[in-house]
């Protein structure tokens, strides 16, 4: 039965930020900054030269792209971008190019594309070239730092699953450090690293690849950068999937509304897998049938008398709820894994649980946090800034405060960061997100999706003036080949153009795995993004 906004005191909480956010925008008068200028000259086709990867032996091909830095000057200063492609199995039946997004931002799109490859379904590896980069900013491409690993292993080993007194102003004292250090060590790079400026990096890469349109499919923040290049270039779709959808106009122009959706599905997703381990305490594991005590105590345990890892490094109760955080996205099937994980905290043994953020998280962590604060505006009060930060907190009391009033991480708690941010935001897009004109764009959300809540789905199916909404009615961030429902639709789709019906709800979800069955989707963390393999 669904639940009505008056029975559900998250959703008012979430609704009343929203009002709120949007009475207090008009009277402080936040208008985004300058749109892109659109320029006379037109920015040169890069030339790619194929040829062998560094780490060969998976039959893909690599080759760098120079694009502009700043699109209003185009044909100025470049950027390199890493590219990597694998040719259609099958010429004779090619269809022409597929481009997968990761999204993230900041997971590398070249190794996405090399590591989903086998997961994709034969038909599609036939009748396509499977293309994906590094954007802007990104891995190969121009890895962005604002905060080194020492600062940022200091940061993470300091917070705590339980903030104590002060954690607020600790928080937005990190943002503005953060920030600062973006203006101060990456000044030439992330004020241009912005979607609107990727989104024309991928129309770039289209005509050096010789298409006259392309066939797209993005996750997460994949979704939104999908969904700018359609507004920016809406008769080179051929086809479009965008999974685990943004709300656009939220994202980028009404942040903390957006914000506070975050937290409310993050907590939601979490209390919904404790609740199953209430009613499911042997094959869960974990809290002998009262989980959600257990796990505030585990909280405040790790960070009384954290567990010095094999690292060296500690972790606490932040340790384990930022690793929370991530892996509720793989879904049900990992429930009893993550009953077992919590289990093993429980007993100070080594777990997933308890692994602390390392370089390669924190090369994603710069870049998601630089990417977002070049794309969103946030209004600049101090006291906007505490006040909604408190409430999005009060509103997800599993994960909230760890992660809310933790250092600059994650989606969740960027506004410490964007609110404070310094660099100018030319690459920031500001047009019409309606993409008027092209094909039809296939929009998947999942209806129990911790990372970017369902109704952003419908919010961007709504807003496409040709969107097509598939629903997966699961847990787990994003749906294709974590329903062979889903699945089967999006790859006619991808191949034929063919459309679901509208109204199609797909309710194949994967029931938990025994224990002792190990899944792909296990152990997920911030620096790895692939297409799961379809059982």
């Amino acid at each position: 039965m669904q639940t009505r906004l008056a029975d559900d005191p998250r959703k008012r909480v979430v609704w009343g930020i929203t009002l709120v956010l949007i009475v207090v925008t008009a009277l402080l008068g936040v208008t985004p900054g300058a749109a892109t200028a659109t320029a006379a000259a037109t920015p040169p086709v890069p030339v790619l030269s194929w040829g062998p990867c560094a780490d060969p032996g998976d039959g893909f091909e690599c080759a760098t792209a120079q694009v502009p830095l700043d699109y209003r000057r185009p044909t100025g200063r470049t950027i390199p971008l890493a590219v990597t492609r694998r040719l259609a199995a099958d010429p004779a039946h090619r269809t022409g190019v597929l481009l997968l997004h990761p999204g993230g931002p900041g997971n590398s799109g070249v190794d996405f594309a090399r590591n989903s490859y086998e997961a994709l379904p034969a038909s599609l590896r036939d009748s396509f070239d499977v293309v994906g980069y590094d954007m802007r900013g990104v891995a190969r491409s121009g890895q962005v730092e604002c905060w080194n690993d020492k600062e940022y292993s200091a940061a993470v080993d300091a917070a705590r699953g339980v903030p104590g007194p002060g954690a607020l102003r600790g928080a937005i004292r990190q943002g503005l450090d953060f920030a600062t250090a973006c203006r101060q060590r990456a000044g030439d790079l992330v004020p241009f690293i912005g979607t609107g400026s990727n989104a024309k990096d991928i129309d770039l890469l289209r005509q050096a690849l010789g298409e006259e349109t392309l066939t797209f499919y993005g996750r997460s923040f994949g979704s939104y950068v999908g969904t700018v290049y359609a507004a920016q270039f809406p008769r080179r779709v051929r086809a479009m999937v965008l999974d685990g959808a943004y709300d656009p106009q939220r994202y980028a122009s009404v942040p903390y509304a957006y914000d506070a959706a975050q937290f409310v599905a993050l907590d939601a997703a979490v209390g919904r897998f404790l609740d199953w381990c209430a009613q499911n305490a042997a094959a869960c594991g974990f809290g002998d049938g009262r989980p959600r005590e257990a796990f505030e105590q585990l909280k405040r345990a790790l960070d009384a008398d954290p567990v010095i890892t094999a690292s060296g490094r500690p972790a606490t109760g932040y340790t384990l709820s930022y690793r929370l955080m991530f892996n509720i996205n793989a879904g049900k099937e990992i429930w009893p894994e993550l009953g077992q994980a919590l289990r093993a905290a429980q007993a100070r043994q080594a777990t997933f649980l308890l692994n602390p953020p390392s370089p390669a998280s924190f090369d994603f962590l710069n870049v998601n946090l630089a990417v977002e604060c070049a794309d969103r505006v946030y209004p600049t009060s101090r006291l906007l800034l505490g006040s909604l930060v408190s409430a999005h907190v009060a509103s997800a009391p599993l994960l909230g405060p760890a992660i809310g009033l933790g250092p600059p991480t994650y989606d969740h708690n960027h506004a410490p960061a964007c609110a404070q941010w310094q660099a100018e935001r030319p690459s920031r897009f500001e047009g019409s997100y309606r993409a008027a004109g092209s094909a039809p764009i296939l929009v998947l959300g999942t209806t129990g999706d911790p990372d970017t809540p369902y109704q952003d789905a419908v919010a961007l199916a709504g807003t496409l003036d040709n969107g097509r909404l598939l629903t997966f009615a699961g847990e787990g961030h994003t749906a294709y080949n974590r329903s062979a429902c889903v699945s089967t639709l999006v790859t006619d789709y991808l191949a034929t153009l063919a459309l679901p019906a509208r109204g199609t709800v797909c309710a194949d979800e994967t029931p938990p795995a025994s224990l002792g069955r190990r899944t792909a989707g296990i152990e997920v963390d911030e620096t790895r993004d692939v297409i799961p393999a379809l059982r």
